[in-house]
């Protein structure tokens, strides 16, 4: 999976930005904390749900139950507005 392209993000040092073009199917802005943006920094790339969790728990220092739902969480809300291409 990965970002679409539609979508652009952006950092603004305290929050992660994820903003649809013109192209894209959904209007609005999602603002999330840093947790989503390092989601959004990996899904840069082509990569699995896995990965992201692994790349989660290396970064944050949280139960990995915790960081599972969450991550799940993230994945499930970006592709209800067709910011992942599977």
């Amino acid at each position: 999976m990965k970002l679409n392209k539609e979508y652009i993000t952006h950092d603004t040092g305290s929050d992660s930005l994820l903003v649809p073009t013109g192209a894209a199917n959904f209007a609005g802005l999602v603002k999330g904390n840093r947790t989503l943006g390092v989601i959004l920094e990996l899904l840069k790339h082509d990569t699995t749900e896995e990965n992201i969790i692994t790349a989660m728990k290396a970064r944050f220092d949280a139960p990995e139950e915790v960081i599972t739902r969450d991550v799940k969480k993230a994945l499930t809300e970006l592709r209800k507005i067709g910011a992942i291409d599977e």
